[in-house]
C-alpha cells in the first residue's frame, strides 16, 4: 500500500492502493509507520502510484465496518494527518491525478506541492461528513480565507485553478513532475535541519495549536450518528449509478 525508493538524498514514498490510491485503515497506519521510520531522512517526496496521488477516503469500507471501523478509521487519519503536517523534515508532495478529499489534505500537509493533473479539493460536505479539526486547520494553513468557500461547495480544482488559491505551489507537466519535486526536495535538504525543523515549527504553530485543540471523540461520534451514515450510504448508491 505504500512504498518507498530512494532517490539519492530524498526518499520518495509512494501510494499504492488499487487504481486511485484510496485511503483505508491498513493504509493510513502504514503511512504513519513509513514517514515515522524517515524522521531523519535528508528529505520526502510524497506522491501517488499510477492515474492518482490519492481519491481520499474508502468509503464503501469505512461504512460496511460499521462504528467500530470508523473509529479507529478516524483515529487513525488524525494521527496520519499529523505525521504528514508536523514530519521536521522537509515533505514536497508530487501530485500527480486526482487529491480529494483527505488525499487533497495530506498533499496541504506537505512543504511544498506539484500538481500535473486531475483535480484537487475537499469533497467531505458533499458525502454528508464533518471535518476532523486536523484536516479543517491543513487547509486553512494553505488557503486561508479561501478555506471557507472551497470546504462549503466541495469544488474540485484543475491544476490551474489550484495554483491560483494557493493550494498548489507549481503547476508541471506529468514527465516532469518527479524530478520538479525530487530538485525542490533537494534544495530543501541542503539547508541545515536544525534550522528546517525550527523554521517549520514556528510557521505552523498556529495550526497545530487548533489542530490539538479539536474534540476527535465528537467527530466519531458524528460521522456514526445515523444521519451521517445514512448520508454515506446515499452518496456510495448515488456513485454505483453514476459507474
Amino acid at each position: 500500500m505504500i512504498s518507498v525508493e530512494e532517490r539519492g538524498a530524498v526518499s520518495v514514498v509512494r501510494f499504492e492502493n488499487g487504481p486511485v490510491n484510496v485511503l483505508d485503515l491498513d493504509t493510513l497506519r502504514e503511512l504513519t509507520s513509513t514517514l515515522a521510520g524517515l524522521i531523519d531522512a535528508p528529505a520526502v517526496v510524497l506522491t501517488g502510484a499510477g492515474r492518482a496521488f490519492s481519491a481520499g477516503v474508502d468509503l464503501k469500507r469505512l461504512y460496511e465496518g460499521g462504528e467500530a471501523y470508523t473509529r479507529d478509521f478516524l483515529l487513525a487519519l488524525g494521527v496520519a494527518f499529523r505525521a504528514v503536517f508536523d514530519h521536521p523534515r522537509p515533505v514536497v508532495a508530487a501530485v500527480n491525478g486526482h487529491a480529494i478529499a483527505g488525499g487533497c489534505v495530506i498533499a496541504a500537509g506537505c512543504d511544498y506541492r506539484f500538481m500535473s493533473g486531475g483535480t484537487i479539493g475537499v469533497t467531505e460536505l458533499l458525502v454528508g461528513v464533518p471535518f476532523p479539526a486536523t484536516a479543517l486547520e491543513a487547509i486553512r494553513y494553505v488557503v486561508g480565507p479561501r478555506t471557507a468557500a472551497l470546504v462549503n461547495t466541495g469544488r474540485t480544482l484543475r491544476p490551474d485553478e489550484a495554483l491560483a488559491v494557493g493550494l498548489v505551489d507549481e503547476v508541471v507537466p506529468p514527465e516532469g513532475l518527479l524530478d520538479a519535486a525530487l530538485a525542490r526536495a533537494e534544495a530543501f535538504a541542503a539547508i541545515p535541519a536544525v534550522s528546517f525543523a525550527m523554521t517549520k515549527a514556528a510557521l505552523r504553530a498556529d495550526a497545530s495549536r487548533l489542530m490539538a485543540g479539536g474534540s476527535t471523540d465528537e467527530v466519531i461520534e458524528v460521522w456514526n450518528s445515523p444521519a451521517v451514515r445514512a448520508a454515506i450510504s446515499s452518496y456510495l448508491e448515488r456513485l454505483a449509478h453514476r459507474g
